[in-house]
């Protein structure tokens, strides 16, 4: 039988690092004084913007990412 033993707490760097190069998050933005949907990586860092959520999503799947919803 297989034991994983989880860590107790994760620091801001160890949990970015978990999504690292796989998964790029979308969260509505305001860019240029109007609404839209930033894309960002497992770290935070800013990669894009979109004009809508289909878009966002689209660009990262099409770039080989698994989208998902930051809230």
């Amino acid at each position: 039988m297989l034991f994983v033993q989880r860590p107790t707490s994760f620091t801001p760097s160890d949990f970015a690092a978990l999504g690292s190069g796989g998964v790029a998050y979308v969260k509505p933005v305001i860019h240029e004084g109007q609404p839209a949907y930033g894309i960002f990586g497992a770290d935070g860092t800013a990669m894009a913007v979109a004009t809508s959520r289909d878009l966002a999503l689209a660009a990262i799947k099409q770039n080989d990412l698994e989208p998902l919803d930051a809230h």
